[in-house]
């Protein structure tokens, strides 16, 4: 009976000392209520602010070899290595450091998050406010042995991530120079993300 009132009896040392709510049993009509609109309210956050943002997201694109676009393990998702593609065509292509102008790969970069927040969504079924923080981004930058401005062309993709995620969009980072990436791309990103 307590179940279906959503209330049981709290006991301290054998006795009981009062009826309270308790989310174990069915919750009556208000509570479930209550419960509907706050995810409701929960799961536009990150969507809004895509949208305040004039962010669409790209569809996730598959994979170009032997692998899976993301992986879930526990509460840790990993998102494998994103090249800047925009509707099936890499954004720019060469190396910084040669071909590819500082601001080009900043824009690389940034389109390459746009592709690992796409697979996010994927791995949660759309509700990115599962997110509860971007733990790593591993960046690869496909540069001359005299270019060192990695930090700075993965600054595209980092800066954007906390544009979207806030303070969860903080993460530890590396920033390495390659001679060479897939497709002749300049920019590549691989992610793990932590969620709840």
């Amino acid at each position: 009976m307590n179940g279906v009132w959503g209330l049981r009896p709290q006991r301290v040392q054998g006795r009981a000392l009062a009826f309270l709510p308790c989310l174990a049993f069915a919750p009556c009509p208000v509570q479930a209520a209550q419960l509907h609109a706050a995810e409701g309210k929960l799961t536009a956050r990150i969507q809004a602010r895509l949208t305040e943002l004039g962010i669409t997201l790209p569809v996730a694109q598959p994979p170009v070899a032997n692998y899976v676009p993301f992986a879930r393990t526990g509460n840790l998702v990993v998102i494998s290595g994103q090249l800047p593609m925009s509707q099936g065509k890499l954004t720019s292509v060469g190396k910084l450091g040669e071909s590819v102008s500082l601001e080009d790969g900043q824009a690389a970069a940034r389109q390459c998050f746009l592709n690992v927040v796409a697979h996010m969504s994927a791995a949660c079924d759309g509700d990115l406010d599962r997110v509860v923080r971007i733990v790593r981004l591993g960046g690869y930058v496909a540069c001359t042995a005299a270019f060192t401005q990695h930090a700075a062309i993965l600054n595209g993709a980092s800066d954007l991530a906390v544009e979207i995620f806030g303070d969860a969009g903080r993460h530890a980072r590396a920033a390495v120079g390659m001679v060479s990436l897939p497709m002749d791309a300049p920019v590549e990103l691989e992610a793990m993300f932590e969620i709840g």
